[in-house]
C-alpha cells in the first residue's frame, strides 16, 4: 500500500488563531482509534460552497476602496488563497437585503413589455462578473424570488406575505423565465431557481406564502413555461427551514407531475437543527438533491464572536452527514450595522465591511467555512466515518485527486487527544477545546 502524507490545520478559540498548521503523529497501533474513516463506503457527491451576492452585499463592497473590494472577492473566490467558492445565490427583484423594494416591471404590465433589470447592473452583476473571473469559471447560480409583483398578490404589496393570485401563476412563471433569459443574454447561466424564498413565512419584508399544494401547482406551471421557452433550468422546492422539510417535500413530491419537475429540496437553518430531517427526504426520494440555500447569524453584527463560526460548522457538517450536496451562505458581506436592510432586519456575515473606517473584518465564520470549503472540492464524495463518543462533529470526503479530508469540530470545553484511522493508516492529533481541525491525507 502506498504511504500517504497527512497534514492538518486548526483554528482555536483560546488563542484566537485561525488556519494554523499543526503536527500529526503517525500511529501504528490502531487499537484505540477514536475516528475511523473508510473511503470504500461512499455517499453523495459534493457540488461546492458559495454565498449570496445580494444588492446589500454588493452595494456595501462598493463603499470601500477598490483594492479592499478586490481583496474580499479574492478571499471568497480564489481557489488557492481564498475559500474557493463556486456557487452563488441571487434574488429575483428585491429582497430584504436590498436598499428598497423594487420590481422589474411596471404596475399591471401583463405583457412584460416594461421588463427591465438595469438596476442589477449597478452593483450585483458587475460584482458577479469579477467573482467569476477570480474563480476562473462560471459560478453555479441559484436564483430565488422573495415576492411576485405587488399587484399580482392578494395583499397588493411586496412585503407582509400575501399570496400569488391564481390567475397570475402563468404570468409569474413567464416573469421568472424572462429573468432567466435576460441573465443568459448578459452571459450568466442559471443552474436552478427556487420556487419561493421561505414560502411558509409572512415577513415584514418581501415575502409570499405558498402551501405545499400551491407550491406543487407552481412547479407544474414553471415546468411548462420553461419547456415552452426552451429553458434548461432546475427547480428547487421549499427553500425554508428543516423543521417541516419532510412534510413539505413529501406533499409536493407525492404529486407525480410535480415530482417530475423538481430537481431538489432547499433548506435553511433557522428554527431547527434536525439534520436527520434531510435524510428522511433522501430516503423516500433518493433521486432528489439536497442543497442548503440560506443561513446567517441573526440580530446584527457580532465581531469577534466564536460561537458564530461554530454554528456554521455544526450546521454544515450535520447536513453533510445527511446527504447535503451544496452549501450557500446568505450575504457574503454586510456593513458595520449588519445591513443595509430596508426593514431593519440586520444580520451578521462572515465578512463585515466598515464603510466609515473603510476596513474589512473577517469573522470566525469565514475561517470555519474555510476549514471545509478550501479542502472539500466540487466532485468530492462523502465517505464513511465512525466515531467513538458523541462530543465531536465529524465529516469526511474524498476528493477527485484522491486526497482524503476529515473535519473535526469540538464545541466543548474539553480538549481531546484523538487517534484517527484514515483508510487503516493511523494518525494522532490533539484537538483543543472549542476548535476546528481539518486533516488531509494524500498520496506521498
Amino acid at each position: 500500500m502506498t504511504k500517504r502524507t497527512v497534514t492538518a490545520v486548526q483554528s482555536v478559540k483560546a488563542d484566537n488563531s485561525f488556519w494554523q498548521p499543526v503536527s500529526i503523529k503517525e500511529v501504528t497501533d490502531n487499537s484505540t482509534t477514536h475516528v475511523t474513516v473508510d473511503s470504500t463506503q461512499t455517499y453523495q457527491t459534493w457540488m461546492g460552497f458559495g454565498g449570496a451576492l445580494t444588492e446589500s452585499a454588493t452595494y456595501t463592497m462598493d463603499q470601500l476602496p477598490a483594492e479592499k473590494k478586490e481583496s474580499i472577492l479574492q478571499a471568497y473566490y480564489n481557489k488557492e488563497n481564498g475559500l474557493g467558492y463556486t456557487l452563488g445565490r441571487l434574488h429575483i427583484a428585491s429582497c430584504d437585503f436590498s436598499l428598497e423594494n423594487y420590481d422589474y416591471i411596471e404596475e399591471n404590465d401583463e405583457t412584460l413589455e416594461t421588463f427591465n433589470m438595469d438596476r442589477e447592473e449597478k452593483w450585483v452583476l458587475p460584482t458577479l462578473r469579477r467573482a467569476q473571473e477570480i474563480a476562473g469559471e462560471p459560478l453555479t447560480l441559484v436564483a430565488s424570488p422573495w415576492s411576485p409583483s405587488a399587484w399580482m398578490k392578494t395583499n397588493g404589496e411586496r412585503n407582509n406575505g400575501g399570496k400569488l393570485k391564481k390567475e397570475y401563476y402563468t404570468l409569474w412563471a413567464q416573469f421568472i423565465a424572462r429573468y432567466l433569459k435576460e441573465m443568459k443574454d448578459k452571459g450568466f447561466e442559471t443552474f436552478a431557481i427556487t420556487v419561493q424564498n421561505e414560502p411558509a413565512a409572512t415577513q415584514t419584508w418581501d415575502s409570499c406564502e405558498f402551501t405545499a399544494e400551491e407550491e406543487a401547482e407552481m412547479v407544474k406551471v414553471l415546468s411548462g413555461v420553461f419547456k415552452e421557452e426552451n429553458l434548461d433550468v432546475n427547480i428547487i422546492i421549499w427553500d425554508h427551514n428543516r423543521d417541516i422539510i419532510f412534510e413539505r417535500a413529501d406533499t409536493v413530491l407525492s404529486d407525480p407531475e410535480a415530482n417530475k419537475g423538481v430537481w431538489g429540496v432547499g433548506n435553511h437553518w433557522y428554527m431547527s437543527e434536525d439534520f436527520e430531517a434531510l435524510s428522511k427526504v433522501h430516503d423516500k426520494y433518493p433521486d432528489k438533491h439536497m442543497i442548503f440555500t440560506e443561513g446567517c447569524i441573526e440580530g446584527g453584527v457580532q465581531l469577534g464572536a466564536w460561537h458564530t463560526g461554530e454554528r456554521y460548522a455544526r450546521n454544515i457538517i450535520g447536513d453533510m452527514n445527511n446527504w447535503l450536496e451544496g452549501f450557500l451562505d446568505w450575504n457574503i458581506v454586510l456593513d458595520e450595522q449588519g445591513g443595509p436592510n430596508h426593514v431593519g432586519n440586520y444580520c451578521d456575515a462572515p465578512i463585515i465591511a466598515d464603510t466609515k473606517e473603510k476596513v474589512a473584518h473577517y469573522n470566525s465564520s469565514y475561517y470555519f467555512i474555510g476549514h471545509l470549503s478550501k479542502y472539500i472540492r466540487p466532485g468530492a464524495e462523502r465517505v464513511d466515518v465512525t466515531l467513538s463518543g458523541d462530543d465531536l462533529s465529524v465529516v469526511a470526503f474524498k476528493n477527485e485527486d484522491g486526497s482524503l479530508v476529515t473535519v473535526l469540530l469540538n464545541e466543548t470545553d474539553k480538549a481531546s487527544d484523538l487517534v484517527l484511522s484514515l483508510d487503516n493508516e493511523g494518525a494522532a492529533v490533539h484537538v483543543p477545546a472549542h476548535s476546528i481541525t481539518t486533516v488531509v491525507s494524500e498520496q506521498a
